[in-house]
């Protein structure tokens, strides 16, 4: 096992004249497909201990949402098309004389999540949910259990940085904010496919939301323009009361704002731009830290549906981040950004290299932590299972 710490020499994003970071909200197409496989994972997983008292092999990381299509109108419409939602993957279907049911543990995990995410969508007539996961390979299912450290499955790394800038933290909480329980109580109308991009030019920063709303909750375009205007005012308060500086906030801009259709806002039935031909798939949205960082190294794995006892791609992506964290915090350095790099067939806590990157701070606390965290590793497979960790 090697660690390296060395002092952090690029520019960090704040440094830059441009930043641009994005983020995917929860009803985006893409984070449902991310979610949506994630929720399978999880429900295989719990499924697995409880017949067995061990994880079986799987990877349910391969799913897609086809976007349906609908009929709008002023306080309502039609569905024409439903949403596909296609669970792909390999998942271990059979331990010597008993069969795990697949693809009904996968079909009532996706649906349950859309029940429980997804307000305003009608299940039933909505969603097509097919599951088409195949059977686990059987070296793969013997492998699992080999070893008393699980061994490597591919040769890859994962990526963690903090703190996150200004702009990061800004767009991740704009997105959480629009979708917390509390803002949907107060403007139900406000549907949960939002999208939020930030850019800062030196700065000046512009917020740019795309936010679906419920055409149910609306008689004519005035009434929609208006709520959009109520939701600006809203955002403005919140974003002011976590930034102290200038924040430039546009919501919606493709609406035709001298329109009187449906057509020319952007308006849903369910919340999801899902409904009309936007389609998703797993690992095209957020990455493990829930954003989309252009500016910054991370890993293009899909961290979502893999299983998370020996895919590195997901383990390691979170090691990355809580390595992160503590080395910030506790080693008092000013910037982090840690890189770890598995190799297949190797035990999962003896990283090919494990990077950690930091301005200031102590190097050796921060050796100590990464240590700490590779004896632990194995702990974080009971922890993605409770959903302890952001994955996208």
């Amino acid at each position: 096992m090697s660690i390296v710490i060395e002092k952090l020499q690029e520019v960090l994003p704040s440094e830059m004249k441009v930043e641009m970071v994005e983020r995917k909200g929860v009803g985006h197409p893409d984070t449902l497909a991310d979610a949506i496989a994630e929720s399978v994972s999880r429900a295989l997983c719990k499924e697995y201990l409880k017949r067995f008292g061990a994880l079986m092999h799987h990877n349910t990381d391969q799913g897609e949402i086809i976007g349906g299509e609908v009929s709008l109108h002023w306080e309502g419409g039609e569905i024409l098309r439903p949403i596909h939602i296609i669970l792909s993957g390999r998942a271990t279907s059979k331990v010597g004389s008993e069969t795990i049911p697949v693809h009904e543990i996968a079909v009532k995990a996706a649906k349950e999540y859309l029940e429980k995410t997804l307000r305003s969508l009608d299940i039933d007539a909505g969603v097509v949910i097919e599951s088409r996961i195949g059977r686990g390979s059987e070296d793969l299912v013997s492998v699992f259990h080999r070893e008393k450290i699980p061994l490597a499955n591919d040769t890859s790394f994962g990526v963690g940085f903090a703190p996150y800038t200004a702009l990061e933290n800004l767009v991740l909480k704009t997105e959480e904010f629009l979708n917390s329980s509390s803002f949907k109580k107060d403007f139900p109308f406000v549907g949960e496919d939002v999208k939020v991009m930030g850019l800062r030019m030196d700065d000046e920063i512009r917020i740019t939301v795309a936010a679906a709303m419920l055409v149910k909750y609306f008689s004519n375009a005035k009434e929609y323009l208006a709520a959009k205007e109520e939701v600006l005012k809203q955002l403005s308060d919140f974003i002011s009361s976590i930034y102290p500086g200038k924040v430039e906030i546009f919501i919606n801009t493709a609406d035709n704002e001298n329109g009187s259709k449906t057509s020319d806002f952007y308006l849903t039935l369910s919340g999801t731009s899902a409904e009309m031909g936007d389609d998703g798939s797993v690992g095209r949205g957020n990455r493990a830290s829930g954003l989309i960082t252009p500016c910054r190294p991370m890993s293009m794995e899909a961290c979502a549906g893999k299983n998370p006892y020996n895919h590195v791609g997901k383990i390691y992506n979170v090691l990355a981040f809580k390595i992160a964290n503590r080395v910030y915090e506790e080693a008092q350095a000013e910037n982090v950004v840690v890189k770890i790099l598995s190799q297949i067939g190797k035990p999962i806590n003896q990283p090919k290299i494990l990077s950690v990157q930091m301005r200031s701070g102590s190097e050796i606390k921060a050796k100590k932590i990464a240590e700490e965290e590779l004896e632990r590793i194995t702990e974080i497979t009971k922890e993605i299972i409770e959903g302890k960790y952001r994955l996208f």
